[in-house]
């Protein structure tokens, strides 16, 4: 396998980054809060399924009031 330099090597980084298509700031911003939005579905349901698990594991324990 051939070394290659560092210079050769920002360069070729540099000619890989050229090629990707990045987001707009539109597309960015849209994106985040879409990935906030489910964020806080999923937490949602899962202190559901939390609050759910807990109180049938204390009715079987008998633990419960």
């Amino acid at each position: 396998m051939a070394k290659t330099t560092p210079g050769e090597f920002v360069r070729q980084v540099r000619q890989e980054g050229s090629k990707v298509t990045w987001p707009t700031p539109k597309e960015a911003g849209i994106t985040s809060v879409m990935v906030f939005i489910m964020v806080v579905i999923m937490a949602v349901f899962f202190l559901g399924v939390d609050f759910f698990l807990n109180a049938g594991v204390q009715y079987i324990l008998g633990l419960g009031d």
